[in-house]
């Protein structure tokens, strides 16, 4: 990456950190104890606004926070924490693992190819049979990040393409094992949230999109929920809340200002909306993003 280049990439901070990125090659490796046992083995509920961070816990406890949903790990297990997710980690004190930050930019770069699909949203999985391969790979990462050797920005990345081309056949093999005779219904909610990203700011009604569709809204609630987990409606809110922070984070828009891009009739109901949804009122999240 050339010095201009970098000179462009927006500020980003660690837990706990009130220092400007450490390393000017927008990558940012350490084991688990490192940055935990310094604030007594828990990380509290925080959020990267440009910063997807990949958490491998190999050894130990934690208890893992994401987006409000809490699962405690027990064996070896990767959590993949995307930008402006809200997160938080408690630690045993013999816990082992690593902790691998991404900025945006190499992220988008790196993960071009595979569609961005394995890191739009948060996932957890145990990693099972591929806790050797993973135990090699974030060595190496580790190993390669701390070191000043040649070509070393590309064997970063190189290493890292291969940590990200694992997570997305990891995340395929799942959901073709949750979904194995639902071709069809997967075909409809893809259509449906292709649909949800060009017309999520008019708020349409879910008879709207099922009509698109050619099946019943309730059809199209079933089929969220099974293979989305989440109803329509909600989908449609996630992706209104996406994008509202994408604003409060990114650009100098008020607040109001916000509320009329995303198509709501007037700002407090678009506040409401987003405290109900974040846990936070739009300028209290700018302000602590």
């Amino acid at each position: 990456m050339t010095a201009s280049k970098v000179s462009l990439v927006p500020v980003f901070k660690l837990y706990g950190e009130t220092t400007e990125w450490p390393t000017p090659d927008l990558i940012h490796c350490e084991s688990i104890p490192e940055r935990s046992q310094l604030h007594g083995w828990e990380i509290k509920p925080h959020r990267h606004a440009d910063l997807l961070q990949l958490l491998y816990v190999q050894a130990g406890e934690a208890e893992l926070e994401v987006e409000g949903h809490v699962r405690l790990v027990r064996s070896a297990s990767l959590q993949v924490v995307p930008a402006l997710c809200v997160h938080g980690f408690r630690f045993s004190r013999d816990v082992q693992g690593y902790v691998l930050s991404l900025a945006r930019p190499l992220v988008e770069q790196l993960a071009a190819p595979l569609g961005q699909q394995c890191l739009q949203s948060p996932m957890c999985y145990e990693v099972g049979e591929q806790r050797r391969y993973l135990d090699a790979l974030f060595e190496s990462i580790s190993q390669e990040y701390g070191r000043l050797e040649p070509a070393r920005e590309l064997m970063l990345q190189s290493l890292i393409s291969v940590l990200l081309v694992a997570i997305a056949r990891r995340q395929l093999a799942r959901s073709e094992a949750q979904e194995p005779a639902d071709g069809r219904g997967r075909e409809h909610v893809q259509a449906f949230v292709h649909l949800l990203e060009v017309h999520f700011r008019e708020h349409l009604p879910i008879e709207h999109y099922a009509s698109r569709l050619g099946i019943s809204a309730a059809h199209l609630n079933a089929l969220c929920r099974r293979l989305a987990g989440q109803s329509a409606l909600q989908l449609i809110n996630q992706r209104l809340l996406l994008e509202a922070k994408r604003c409060l984070v990114y650009t100098t828009m008020t607040v109001s200002q916000v509320s009329d891009s995303l198509g709501f009739s007037e700002p407090g109901y678009f506040s409401r909306f987003f405290k109900r949804g974040s846990g936070l009122s739009p300028k209290a999240f700018r302000l602590h993003r």
